[in-house]
């Protein structure tokens, strides 16, 4: 799209003149790239029951789990947070919640937090054995969420920038290149949300075990400085207390076969995605992101657990690198796979939007790649879809802290 948009890209390399965003202001001033209604369980056992729904209402998006239930005290308080945060999301216009109804997290429950999170939000919650089985739910879930459709279908798309976006960003599948290419070229567009007035969330954990001093040394304050270190270190002392051993988890068999061989490798690539800016803040597991500029968030390395942490935190955008090539991608945020390597984009033609491989090749630097990204952007914004969103990928995952009861 040539167009003020690609022109702005071009005249400076960081605070660019404003490059305009197509959206949905909401009215506590977020700012959704999409305008989606959500139906969630609450418990696994409302799975079912979610996807009847799911299937005579396509327009609306879903997910499924298979958590909710026999968790304890803190677990469960975690994974109510994931659930309400994607409902509270910005790219979501309404949610409904359906629960069974015996189960330690109900509907009821996480429809409250997700109101806490966003007032404003159309956020509604049914319950199985309180409607008297599956048909009854299925058909009132059926009457709300066309409601819902209706009601989103009449919102006007509004104008933002940068300084709107909450950039989450993500690699897996990651071989050698991964530091090389599309690693870097993210940290470039890291860089220029926070220069713009934006925020950026980075993630995994483990993939920043052995770069920890690096990121440290980023932080705004002594305060944050501590906490990057208590988070990295206390991940890292839970797996060695488990008695197992990291690796083979991470990095996978795949990240050593695409050419990583220690997870420090692995994490010098991975600290990469969040460029150069300061560390601002550090949050826990799909906490909301509260400040502009950089925060990290306390998640796995798993792709989707990150993921739909990140979402939850309010990222209403994912740029996901990928040296291997995966299908994942949020219902809720639209999620930009960005390739290391020529063969992954070609191999993985499917699923990839975006090829860093020619950074490798030397025909471009990750400044080129990052202008790329951001006309990708302003073309999101504009109704494209991303491959993951084509491919209806509805990916969610909780992550677990301790054993079921």
């Amino acid at each position: 799209m040539e167009s003020a948009n690609k022109k702005n890209l071009n005249a400076q390399d960081s605070k660019h003149e404003k490059v305009i965003l197509k959206g949905y202001r909401r009215e506590d001033g977020s700012f959704g790239l999409r305008n989606k209604v959500l139906i969630i369980p609450s418990v696994v056992c409302a799975n079912k029951v979610v996807e009847n729904i799911a299937k005579a209402c396509p327009e609306a998006v879903y997910v499924t789990h298979q958590h909710g239930c026999s968790q304890l005290d803190f677990d469960a308080e975690q994974t109510r947070m994931l659930m309400a945060g994607n409902c509270a999301n910005p790219n979501v216009y309404a949610a409904l919640v359906v629960g069974l109804g015996c189960e330690t997290i109900s509907s009821n429950s996480v429809k409250e937090l997700a109101k806490s999170l966003a007032p404003y939000k159309d956020i509604r919650a049914i319950s199985i054995q309180e409607l008297g089985g599956i048909t009854n739910t299925t058909n009132e879930g059926i009457k709300i969420v066309k409601d819902m459709l209706e009601n989103a279908s009449k919102c006007e798309l509004s104008e933002g920038d940068f300084s709107d976006i909450i950039l989450g960003t993500e690699c897996g599948g990651s071989d050698a290149y991964s530091g090389l290419s599309a690693n870097p070229s993210l940290g470039s567009l890291s860089d220029y949300v926070v220069e713009n007035g934006g925020a950026v969330i980075l993630a995994e954990t483990t993939e920043l075990i052995g770069a920890e001093n690096i990121l440290a040394r980023r932080a705004i304050n002594a305060e944050v400085e501590k906490k990057i270190y208590e988070k990295i270190y206390g991940f890292e002392e839970n797996v060695k207390n488990s008695g197992s051993d990291i690796r083979g988890a991470n990095p996978s068999p795949g990240n050593i076969a695409g050419g990583l061989t220690t997870i420090e490798e692995k994490s010098l690539g991975c600290v990469y995605k969040a460029g150069t800016s300061k560390v601002v803040d550090v949050i826990d597991y799909a906490m909301p992101v509260t400040k502009k500029g950089l925060t990290f968030m306390d998640t796995p390395g798993n792709d989707i657990e990150q993921l739909s942490a990140m979402v939850a935190g309010g990222a209403n955008l994912v740029v996901f690198t990928t040296g291997r090539g995966t299908p994942t991608g949020s219902p809720v945020t639209p999620t930009i796979k960005l390739s290391t390597n020529n063969f992954c984009a070609k191999n993985m033609a499917d699923v990839i939007d975006l090829n860093a491989g020619e950074i490798v090749d030397g025909n471009k630097c990750k400044e080129d790649i990052r202008d790329e990204l951001i006309e990708l952007i302003v073309r999101i914004s504009e109704g494209k879809l991303t491959k993951a969103e084509i491919n209806k990928q509805n990916d969610f995952s909780v992550w677990r802290l301790a054993t079921t009861c």
